[in-house]
């Protein structure tokens, strides 16, 4: 199952944009992935937000709060196209959520990490591309019934 980590500086976002950000992000994330809009698959979706301390995220040039958006999905997963358009969707979610205007871009960096076939587990099974498509065919078939 798709797993999104956001990593910002301590108080880059307000309280409101924390609240909502992760569940945006794991959205996107869905959508790109192609999974039916189902609660199990909703469910499966995590999100994680990191807050690094003041003073834990830095360039060599400025202190300007940076975005790291990591993504894990199965390999296969994402088609090229699916990968830009998650890359794109996923760094104007953090653009809004920070209040940041779309030349700000190059602060959000998107890393999609695809876990090869055989080497992702959850329920104390090992858990395979093939079986996650069969239940999201399963979940759409559910879904237009």
């Amino acid at each position: 199952m798709p797993m999104i980590r956001l990593t910002v500086p301590a108080s880059a976002l307000t309280e409101e944009a924390r609240a909502t950000v992760q569940r945006d992000l794991a959205s996107v994330l869905l959508h790109w992935e192609g999974a039916p809009d189902t609660a199990f698959f909703r469910a499966q979706a995590w999100s994680y937000l990191v807050e690094l301390p003041q003073g834990a995220q830095t360039t060599a040039e400025d202190d300007v709060p940076r975005f790291l958006v990591e993504v894990t999905v199965p390999a296969g997963a994402l088609s090229e196209r699916r990968k830009a358009g998650l890359v794109e969707d996923a760094t104007k979610t953090v653009l809004s959520a920070a209040g940041l205007a779309p030349a700000e871009a190059l602060r959000v960096w998107v890393l999609v990490h695809e876990q090869p076939d055989g080497t992702w587990g959850a329920g104390g099974s090992v858990v395979r591309y093939a079986d996650l498509v069969a239940l999201a065919q399963q979940g759409k078939e559910q879904a237009d019934a």
